[in-house]
């Protein structure tokens, strides 16, 4: 896509110092685009976004840009995956072309979707060597426990000390940072999830509103789930972990875990 562009700037513009330089800056703001649709396209996955057939044809398949992005990736249609080859049509496991109806939802495959067909897919991208912009297929699962799930609480991540650096962390990976409370302090880190629900930590010490990444190393008092953010103290609705579905008690696992690695 860039080569082609690049000739047709040169033609027109002159192989110029100026217009070099022009073209360098687009170049810079496609990967920079391109950046911001790789996080998109990973939060639609783990958001569960689905798009109708039409949509995924005109936003995905034939956009010049995402679909480049997008034909690394395995798609469901219901319960068939497929992906996008290289003409843009749509092939199943065995490489057969799918034909989508219209009143399908099309969303982005989570390693949970796939159950046995997985490793098959795995072979098939190994195969024809497309590096997928996130990992999809070869992305870590995790799984409550039988007791967590009853629970309303994680209790394996409490009391674990992490550098503040890694709670703000938390934020670029759609949590969201508590509303300030006495002396300006946020006394918590909170993620929506289906139901209307939001997992919950608790900080100690707290994150300095006006000066996060200055603030002390916070310890996870308590991670919870209840259908409102706010401090544990205070919770008089708190609700199990089973109430979550497994792909996204697998992502707030992740979370946690990846927090969790940085413990001091």
């Amino acid at each position: 896509m860039l080569r082609d562009f690049t000739d047709s700037w040169i033609e027109e513009h002159g192989p110029a110092p100026a217009a070099y330089k022009r073209f360098a800056d687009l170049k810079k703001d496609v990967r920079t685009v391109a950046a911001d649709q790789v996080q998109r396209l990973e939060s639609a996955m783990v958001a569960r976004r689905r798009w109708t057939a039409a949509e995924f044809q005109t936003l995905l398949v034939e956009h010049p840009l995402v679909w480049h992005l997008a034909r690394r990736l395995v798609w469901l249609a219901g319960d068939d995956a497929f992906r996008i080859a290289e003409d843009r049509t749509l092939a199943d496991i065995d490489d057969d072309v799918l034909t989508l109806p219209e009143s399908v939802s099309v969303g982005i495959a989570h390693p949970l979707d796939l159950g046995g067909e997985l490793t098959a897919w795995t072979r098939v991208f190994a195969d024809y060597e497309i590096v997928q912009p996130f990992p999809q297929l070869g992305r870590e699962v995790h799984v409550l426990t039988e007791r967590e799930r009853a629970s309303a609480r994680l209790e394996r991540f409490e009391g674990i000390t992490v550098p503040v650096h890694s709670v703000l962390g938390l934020a670029r990976r759609g949590w969201e940072r508590g509303a300030p409370q006495d002396a300006g302090i946020e006394r918590w880190i909170s993620k929506p999830v289906p139901g209307g629900l939001h997992v919950v930590i608790g900080l100690d010490m707290g994150i300095h509103a006006g000066l996060a990444s200055d603030s002390e190393d916070q310890t996870f008092d308590h991670v919870w789930i209840t259908a409102r953010p706010t401090d544990f103290r205070y919770d008089d609705r708190p609700r199990t972990f089973g109430e979550l579905d497994p792909i996204t008690a697998s992502e707030v696992l992740s979370d946690l875990a990846w927090a969790a690695a940085s413990a001091l």
